[in-house]
């Protein structure tokens, strides 16, 4: 992937004056249910009209989509509105189905990046294809399965190539369905500057309410384009109703946007600004996730000190953290002092914990 420019091309020749944006249903549920969203997308900024036809499911009984018909459906969508068609493929069989169907952009979701084997088996069906085939973050945090998936497809001589970002699956509570690890995006990015990379607000979500908000950090990260789920009646959607939006809905999202465009010496400053300082919200987030997580072991080692009736303050170990963490620190560039003001403040904030729970 050495010239790794010419990958970008089919978004340049695009010549957009605003971020690439993908939108349509979850999943194609009925001809009528995929025409009508067409219809109501048409005169918008949506660029491609997405569809789920054949859909992979946890577990199974859920609706796994209706199959090769809906290509079907596609087909008139773009006969009738013109739009640019796409949907994810899983398979061999899906690639060569879609491709008889002349879907413009395919997307292969996180179930299957993760697999090596299957990366392979798409690879090689799609092996020459000069269609548009974007590749789903797979769905544990593994930058190396992401950026292999990838390298694959373009080692089969598919050169239309981008990325979608649709955060990863975690064992813990989060407001998100998916949480984002930004970081991860942004060393993709750090990897592969020239290849396209599109956010999936709605599966990393799970929530519309939140579409806006994951949208805008996308962009002020410099992605290049959304792909937003969108239903004319979400709440009855045969899958994620809870992360579908209206068309209308879509449009005002889209408005609200704040778009920064590089246009003069300093737009580009204020652009990589913007993008350096949302870095740093990134960070910072996950400072602040980090802490409330230690404040929480710090109130189990409370329950236990009170439980056995230990005092709260072990000067032993406090001092072998902080001998530890100023040696930790100066090896990333930080200073001593930094570092003992700052594990001093979490130190304090931890026996404040262990002392209202054992004066509780």
């Amino acid at each position: 992937m050495e010239n790794k420019k010419e990958m970008r091309t089919w978004l340049d020749d695009m010549n957009l004056d605003h971020p690439l944006v993908i939108a349509g249903p979850c999943s194609a549920e009925t001809e009528e249910q995929v025409l009508r969203i067409a219809h109501e997308l048409k005169d918008t900024d949506v660029n491609y009209y997405r569809a789920g036809i054949w859909k992979p499911r946890t577990r199974p009984g859920n609706f796994e989509g209706v199959g090769a018909l809906g290509l079907k459906w596609l087909q008139k969508v773009k006969a009738e509105t013109g739009m640019k068609t796409c949907t994810e493929v899983a398979n061999a069989a899906h690639v060569k189905l879609a491709l008889e169907y002349d879907v413009d952009l395919l997307w292969i979701g996180a179930r299957s990046t993760v697999s090596p084997f299957i990366m392979q088996e798409i690879a090689d069906a799609l092996q020459g294809t000069d269609k548009i085939v974007l590749v789903k973050n797979p769905v544990n945090p593994d930058l190396s399965l992401w950026l292999g998936g990838i390298e694959r497809l373009y080692s089969a001589g598919i050169k239309n190539l981008g990325a979608i970002h649709r955060g990863f699956s975690t064992y813990e509570k989060s407001k998100y369905r998916n949480i984002p690890e930004w970081q991860l995006a942004i060393e993709f990015q750090n990897r592969f500057p020239d290849l396209p990379l599109i956010n999936d607000p709605s599966h990393i979500t799970g929530n519309r309410d939140m579409i806006l908000e994951v949208s805008q950090t996308a962009l002020d990260l410099n992605f290049d384009g959304l792909m937003i789920e969108t239903h004319f009646d979400p709440e009855n959607a045969w899958s994620d109703a809870a992360q579908q939006v209206t068309p209308s809905s879509l449009v005002q999202i889209m408005k609200d946007l704040k778009i920064r465009k590089e246009s003069d010496p300093e737009a580009e400053y204020n652009s990589e600004l913007n993008n350096l300082r949302a870095q740093i919200d990134v960070v910072d987030n996950q400072i602040i996730d980090l802490l409330g997580k230690r404040m929480k072991v710090a109130d189990g080692i409370g329950l236990l000190k009170k439980e056995k009736n230990v005092a709260v303050l072990q000067n032993k170990r406090w001092n072998e953290i902080l001998g530890k963490m100023v040696l930790e620190g100066n090896e990333r560039g930080l200073s001593e002092e930094f570092i003992l003001k700052m594990f001093k403040a979490i130190h304090q904030e931890s026996i404040v914990h262990q002392e209202k729970i054992i004066n509780n």
